[in-house]
């Protein structure tokens, strides 16, 4: 049972460059139905950026899709967001969650994307 999640890999990277963001849980999310990754720029609403189910299945937010890849290794207990070509807007904190009821969410990791 995922009691926590925990983010990594934030940091400063300039236009079109790359960045891999990791969410480290304390337990196995094997049983977990979903673990996904927010964002969340300032003065803006926290919003979804991709989501990985428990059979593999992925889905991404319209603005991100063709650049970031979402991604899990269950015998790590660990889902990465992989982000390709980024943009200014990219610009956020990053928050892992393990999407269930309640959810879990970590304690986010800063994006920086110079232009």
């Amino acid at each position: 049972q995922v009691q926590s999640v925990e983010e990594s890999g934030g940091g400063l990277v300039q236009v079109g460059g790359s960045l891999r963001l990791s969410c480290s849980a304390s337990g196995s999310i094997d049983s977990v139905y979903a673990m996904g990754w927010y964002r969340q720029a300032p003065g803006s609403q926290r919003e979804p950026v991709a989501v990985i189910v428990r059979g593999g299945g992925t889905h991404l937010a319209n603005s991100v899709k063709g650049r970031f890849t979402i991604s899990r290794d269950n015998a790590k207990n660990t889902v990465y967001l992989q982000m390709n070509s980024l943009k200014p807007e990219d610009t956020a904190v990053y928050y892992c969650v393990r999407i269930s009821d309640p959810p879990g969410w970590g304690q986010g990791t800063q994006v920086t994307v110079s232009s």
